[in-house]
């Protein structure tokens, strides 16, 4: 009898353990279909995002009347960038204060949008303000002013800084 009750408990025991195996089994299969589904979901909220980012630049800048400024650093220029002002037609626009990171993309010949506004068709004052530290450490401070006309449709402008210059290119 007591054997039997052995081999009884033993065949109980069995089959709890099997089902426990095959409840986390299914578990994991779960878990695993679950994470997938939120990374469907995330990928689905960061396309929804990004074309509301476009409709929004679209509805607030229209493109007859858009104006976009870029920035970049002339290759081979030693000078650290701080910060750069923009103002249009007197008044101020744009102002960046740059990072050590952003500072090395641009000297790797990235380009920053520091501005995008509406602007209406004709001739504007731009000017453009520039602070940084010289490659011996001397206080760097340049001003520039530039005129611009805009016309019907978009107007895209860039702003190429070096030490001894800040020159414009008008697109």
């Amino acid at each position: 009898m007591f054997i039997r009750q052995r081999g009884i408990l033993l065949g109980i025991t069995v089959l709890v353990l099997s089902a426990a195996a095959y409840a986390q089994e299914i578990s994991r299969e779960q878990i695993k279909g679950l994470d997938e589904q939120v990374q469907e979901i995330k990928s689905d909220v960061l396309g929804i995002a990004a074309e509301l980012n476009q409709l929004e630049e679209k509805l607030l800048y229209p493109s007859t009347t858009q104006a976009a400024v870029f920035v970049s650093v002339v290759r081979g220029e030693t000078f650290r960038l701080d910060s750069v002002e923009i103002q249009l037609d007197g008044k101020p626009v744009a102002h960046h204060l740059y990072s050590f990171k952003e500072l090395e993309a641009l000297q790797k010949g990235g380009v920053q949008r520091i501005y995008t506004g509406n602007v209406r068709p004709g001739a504007h004052d731009l000017q453009v303000l520039l602070t940084g530290k010289t490659a011996d450490g001397s206080d760097l401070r340049r001003t520039e002013s530039f005129k611009l006309s805009k016309d019907v449709g978009p107007k895209i402008v860039e702003l190429s800084l070096a030490a001894q210059r800040i020159t414009l290119t008008d697109r």
